[in-house]
């Protein structure tokens, strides 16, 4: 095992913040021959390459696997070309591909799809004998990725599925209840968009002999809690997968920023509990294409090149072909070459009979958190659209005398308020209970769709600010406002920066609480952060607490 360990990075491409840092994971595997499973990232390219020539002479290696081209798997690729140009690089279609426009170079490829197999023979010191099966895994969580199994010691090789970004000294998952938080963290951001994609590979996955260990990418191994890890995939993706109904979120890969702002998106759709399908318009033969975009409740495209290729050309005109006018659309800046102008596709859309889910989302020529943070709020509000008859049916199913018995149980109000970076958010709290004396502790019931969610996993910061009776309308209002995409939910509002270090203090508020989130509890429709209060202070020890009676329990 290859291990780049990356203890200080903070943040990963534009999209998440990292609590815990990160590993990059390359794997050798020797039989009669030698593999290499992927590379590393480039900021560890002396460090790693020194790593590889201690362990064998790089001109040993037969095969260098390719499991998906992201830079931070493939950044190495090219130096090990120059040790050893004769190497064969074994990919997906998909990936070869990729590959001759990244590395500008002739080499020796085999493309392969689930089923080939790749003899190493017998190791001749331990005896054990070799054999690498691939399994095509497209979506997981780019269109070209592949796992490799090793028939003779039951490894898995899944680069990034089931990885997360957690650095230590620990290799394999030692300490489940440790690494759990963010093993959910990886899931919700990179994989959830792409449920029924994982439920494929899982499905393929069964159908090996038993697996003994996880190699993957990102984190530690998953070598003692196979079982519990691969059925949390399951049940989240099963989940996530319930309805016919989805959005289609196109994208182009490879091209501009459509990777990580079509990722935002669909994370979006995901967070009101809508389905996605990730759909990349260079990968996708023509009939899935017609089939995927057809049968969309929702299509949200990026824009294209002014001039495409004749195969981007073909499927774009079978995207536009396949649109129904009943269905929602949106489009987003891919940040390419040369792209078609953003609102001349919307008019094009518009022009075509679909209605719009969300306005056009103009980006600045390099994304930050802010724009990320946009992005995913539009999808929160299509994904609303979507799932509107699903919810007003729910909340007409509640029992009415359970409905108004539900109702009669009474909360403060509060306004919850956190910033990191770019991005900051705020919302109506009235769920809050006290959970613990020492440490002072207590819980806030999140519902899965709010913005804010993004900004409140373990060991984020945020602020609990406590309303008061005699004043509170005016924030009342003002926070239970619809928001749109990328709004500052503090403009007008009188607010106390620098006094607690998780966000804003509101100026009005009657006390407030610093807290930092140490546990997260997942219920059916909501988020229960548990969080510990390090900080607070009130302004009025006279005033009373806002309180907030509802006369029905199937909302707020």
């Amino acid at each position: 095992m290859l291990r780049s360990l990356d203890w200080d990075r903070s943040r990963f491409d534009i999209e998440f913040g990292l609590r815990n840092g990160t590993t990059y994971n390359a794997f050798l595997v020797g039989g009669e021959r030698w593999a290499l499973v992927d590379t590393s990232h480039a900021k560890f390219r002396q460090p790693w390459l020194d790593l590889l020539q201690s362990r064998i002479d790089p001109r040993r290696i037969d095969h260098l696997i390719v499991s998906h081209t992201e830079p931070d798997h493939s950044g190495l690729i090219a130096d090990v070309l120059e040790l050893h140009p004769e190497i064969e690089i074994v990919g997906s279609k998909v990936a070869i591909q990729f590959l001759e426009h990244q590395l500008h170079r002739p080499f020796r490829r085999r493309v392969v799809k689930s089923g080939d197999r790749l003899d190493l023979g017998r190791n001749p010191d331990s005896g054990m004998a070799h054999e690498l099966e691939c399994l095509s895994a497209p979506n997981l969580h780019w269109p070209d990725t592949i796992f490799s199994f090793d028939h003779g010691t039951g490894t898995l090789f899944t680069c990034d599925a089931f990885g997360l970004h957690y650095c230590s000294e620990e290799v394999f998952d030692a300490d489940p209840g440790a690494i759990a938080p963010d093993f959910r963290f990886y899931y919700d951001c990179l994989m959830g968009p792409n449920a029924r994609s994982v439920l494929q590979a899982l499905k393929r996955i069964e159908a090996l002999p038993p697996i003994t260990t996880v190699a993957t990418g990102h984190g530690p191994l998953l070598r003692h809690h196979i079982d519990h890890w691969l059925g949390d995939y399951r049940d989240w993706s099963q989940a996530r997968s319930g309805s016919e109904t989805y959005a289609a979120v196109c994208y182009l890969s490879q091209y501009g920023f459509c990777d990580r702002v079509s990722q935002a998106i669909a994370r979006g759709i995901g967070k009101a509990g809508a389905q996605v399908q990730m759909v990349d318009l260079r990968s996708t033969d023509a009939q899935e294409l017609a089939a995927l975009i057809g049968e969309a409740a929702a299509v949200v495209v990026p824009t294209w090149p002014v001039d495409p290729e004749p195969d981007l050309q073909a499927a774009i005109g079978t995207l536009l072909a396949a649109l129904r006018p009943a269905q929602w659309v949106g489009c987003y800046d891919a940040l390419g070459r040369q792209d078609e102008p953003l609102y001349g596709l919307a008019s094009r859309l518009r022009s075509l009979g679909q209605s719009e889910g969300f306005a056009p989302l103009r980006l600045a020529q390099v994304p930050d958190a802010a724009d990320v943070q946009r992005c995913e709020e539009a999808g929160t509000d299509l994904g609303l659209l979507l799932t509107r008859e699903r919810t007003i049916a729910a909340m007409k199913a509640l029992d009415g005398d359970l409905d108004r018995a539900l109702g009669r149980l009474s909360g403060g109000l509060y306004v919850v308020t956190a910033a990191q970076q770019e991005r900051s958010g705020a919302m109506v709290a009235s769920w809050v209970s006290q959970a613990s004396y020492e440490p002072p502790a207590l819980t806030v019931a999140v519902a899965r769709e709010r913005a804010i969610e993004a900004l409140l996993q373990v060991g984020d910061r945020f602020v609990l600010n406590v309303l008061r009776q005699d004043n509170h309308q005016s924030l009342l209002r003002h926070f239970l406002r619809r928001f749109p995409p990328g709004a500052d939910r503090f403009a007008g509002i009188a607010v106390l920066e620098g006094v607690a270090a998780g966000g804003p203090v509101l100026g009005d508020a009657l006390a407030y609480l610093g807290c930092r989130v140490s546990q997260r509890l997942e219920t059916a429709d909501h988020w229960i952060v548990v969080a510990e209060v390090e900080e607070g202070s009130v302004s009025d020890t006279e005033a009373a607490t806002a309180v907030h009676h509802r006369k029905f329990g199937n909302h707020y």
